[in-house]
C-alpha cells in the first residue's frame, strides 16, 4: 500500500508555558512570605513588579489578572494580613504565589482527531480539524492541548498558525450536582452511608455540599462512623467537575491541565471522537486519569470545544487504559473498545454512557509484531463494509506498530477483517526520542476517500500519515 508520510513534525517545546499557583508546604512558610511582602516599600514594590513585568508579560495573556486571582486565592485565607496592601503591593503578592509551568517540555504526543464543529467558510474539497495532543512537561505531568487545522482536497494539511501562549482552563465552581447524580455513583459502594446524601438539598454545588457536611458532621458522626463515606463524597465531587466557559480563548491556546486529586499526575492519552444520535452530535474524550497509584477512566464532553464536562466511568467492566467509544450507538447501545488485562482488545455494551458492567474478548495477540500486546487506536470510522477499527500491536524490542481491522456493522463484537502487515511503523528516522522504536495514534479520521493518521514518533513529537481508505479495505483479509 501506498501510505504518505508528510514533512510536519509537531515537536515539544518548552516555551509552552502556563502560569500555575505556586505551592509551598506549611502555613508558615505561606504566611512569612506574606510578612516579607508586607514589610517591602512602595518604591521596592514598584521597582520589582516593573521586573516581573517586563520579564513575563510577552509570554502570558493578561498576566496581571492571573497575578490578582492568586492574591484572592491568599486573600480567602489571611483576610487580616492582606487588607491593607495597595494595588502594586496586591499584585506582587499574587506574583510571588505564580510559577511558570513547562507544559510540554518533556513530550508532544498521541493525537487524536476530529472534525471541527465549524465547518464555515471553507473551499470546496476542504475540511476542517481539531487535533488534541498529550503534553508532557515537568515531573512527567500530562495535560491535554489542541491544535486546529484544515485538510485540502488534494490530502494537504495546512495547522493554523499558534499564538504561542497557552491557557489553563478553570474549574468552574458554580457547577451543579444532584442527588441522583451522586446516588447512581454511590451504588458500586457497599460502605457508603446514605445518611450523607439525606443531609444533602435536591441540587447543590460542590462547596455547598461540603459545606453543609461540614455544618452538620458531629451530628453525622454521632452514631455512626461516616469518614469514609465523607471522602468518597468528596473524590466524585472532586473528579466529576465542569471546566468554565473558554470562547473568548483561541482552541489553540486552551490547556485542559488536571483538576482533579484523581488526576494530579496526568490526564493520559485522551480519544475523542465525534458522537452522532438522533441528528445531534458532540464530542466525547475518553482518557486514563493517574494520580500517581491509581488510574481511572474519565470522559470528557464538549459540543464546541468550548464548554468541557469531566466525568467518571465507573462499573465492574472499568479497568486499565485505552477506552474508545464508538461514534453512534449499534443496536440501540453505547459501544467501546477496551483492554481489560492490557494485552487483548475487548468490546463492551451498555445503555448508560456512563456505567459498564461486562466486556467481551475482541481479539487476541497473532501476529509476531503484536504478540506483546494489542489495542485500539482511538475510536472506529464508519465505512460501507464495516467499522475500521485502527490497532496498535507490541513486538519484540517493544516495537510499536499500527495496523487495522474490521468489524461487523450490525454486530461489531465480530472481526470480519485483519490487515496481515503492520500499516505503519517507525522509519530510521522515526525511531529515536523520548519512548523509542515507538509509532502510536489515539484517533484518526476520514476525508473523502482518505485516512488521515496524526501519529506520535517515539514518544517525542506529532507527525501525519494519509493513506487511500479503499486501499486499506481491499488489503484487510476478510
Amino acid at each position: 500500500m501506498k501510505i504518505t508520510k508528510g514533512s510536519i513534525r509537531l515537536h515539544a517545546s518548552a516555551k509552552g508555558v502556563i502560569t500555575y499557583f505556586l505551592f509551598l508546604p506549611g502555613s508558615n512558610r505561606i504566611s512569612n512570605v506574606i510578612k516579607r511582602v508586607g514589610k517591602l516599600t512602595e518604591e521596592e514594590v514598584d521597582e520589582c513588579m516593573n521586573k516581573v513585568m517586563k520579564d513575563f508579560s510577552n509570554r502570558h495573556r493578561n498576566i496581571e489578572e492571573t497575578f490578582i486571582k492568586h492574591f484572592n486565592r491568599l486573600n480567602n485565607q489571611y483576610k487580616d494580613d492582606l487588607l491593607h496592601f495597595s494595588a502594586n503591593k496586591k499584585l506582587l503578592l499574587g506574583a510571588f504565589f505564580t510559577k511558570e509551568y513547562s507544559i510540554q517540555a518533556a513530550a508532544l504526543f498521541n493525537p487524536s482527531i476530529v472534525p471541527h464543529p465549524d465547518q464555515h467558510n471553507l473551499k470546496p474539497g476542504q475540511q476542517r480539524f481539531v487535533m488534541s495532543l498529550r503534553a508532557t512537561g515537568e515531573g512527567h505531568i500530562s495535560s491535554i492541548v489542541f491544535q486546529t487545522g484544515i485538510v485540502d482536497d488534494a490530502s494537504n494539511i495546512i495547522l493554523d498558525e499558534a499564538s504561542g501562549y497557552f491557557t489553563c482552563l478553570e474549574k468552574n465552581s458554580e457547577a451543579v450536582y444532584t442527588k441522583d447524580f451522586i446516588e447512581s455513583r454511590m451504588a458500586l459502594l457497599p460502605e457508603f452511608k446514605r445518611e450523607i446524601l439525606e443531609s444533602l438539598p435536591e441540587v447543590f454545588t460542590a462547596a455547598e455540599a461540603m459545606n453543609e457536611i461540614k455544618l452538620k458532621e458531629s451530628e453525622l458522626l454521632q452514631n455512626n462512623s461516616l469518614a469514609r463515606s465523607i471522602n468518597q463524597l468528596a473524590d466524585v465531587l472532586d473528579t466529576n467537575y465542569e471546566l468554565e466557559k473558554s470562547s473568548h480563548i483561541a482552541l489553540n491556546e486552551k490547556v485542559i491541565f488536571p483538576n482533579a486529586k484523581g488526576e494530579s499526575m496526568g490526564m493520559e492519552d485522551v480519544r475523542f471522537v465525534k458522537f452522532i444520535d438522533g441528528g445531534q452530535s458532540c464530542y466525547y474524550g475518553t482518557y486514563t486519569a493517574y494520580n500517581g497509584k491509581n488510574i481511572k477512566t474519565q470522559l470528557i464532553e464538549t459540543k464546541d470545544f468550548d464548554v468541557f464536562k469531566v466525568r467518571t466511568l465507573y462499573g465492574a467492566a472499568v479497568s486499565d487504559k485505552g477506552m474508545a467509544l464508538f461514534p453512534e450507538k449499534v443496536n440501540g447501545k453505547y459501544v467501546m473498545v477496551s483492554r481489560q488485562g492490557g494485552e487483548n482488545i475487548n468490546i463492551m455494551y451498555s445503555d448508560d454512557l456512563y456505567k459498564w458492567d461486562d466486556f467481551q474478548l475482541l481479539m487476541e495477540p497473532l501476529y509476531t509484531w503484536e504478540l506483546v500486546q494489542l489495542g485500539n487506536c482511538g475510536s472506529p470510522i464508519k465505512t460501507e463494509k464495516g467499522w475500521l477499527l485502527l490497532t496498535h500491536g507490541v513486538g519484540a524490542m517493544r516495537t510499536y506498530i499500527i495496523s487495522a481491522i474490521l468489524l461487523d456493522l450490525k454486530e461489531p463484537s465480530k472481526v470480519i477483517g485483519r490487515l496481515n502487515f503492520p500499516l505503519l511503523e517507525a522509519d530510521d528516522q522515526e525511531r529515536e526520542g523520548y519512548v523509542p522504536n515507538v509509532v502510536y495514534t489515539c484517533g484518526f479520521m476520514s476525508h473523502q476517500n482518505l485516512l488521515i493518521i496524526p501519529y506520535a514518533v517515539s514518544d517525542s513529537a506529532t507527525a501525519f500519515a494519509t493513506i487511500e481508505l479503499n486501499e486499506v479495505l481491499n488489503e484487510i483479509k476478510i
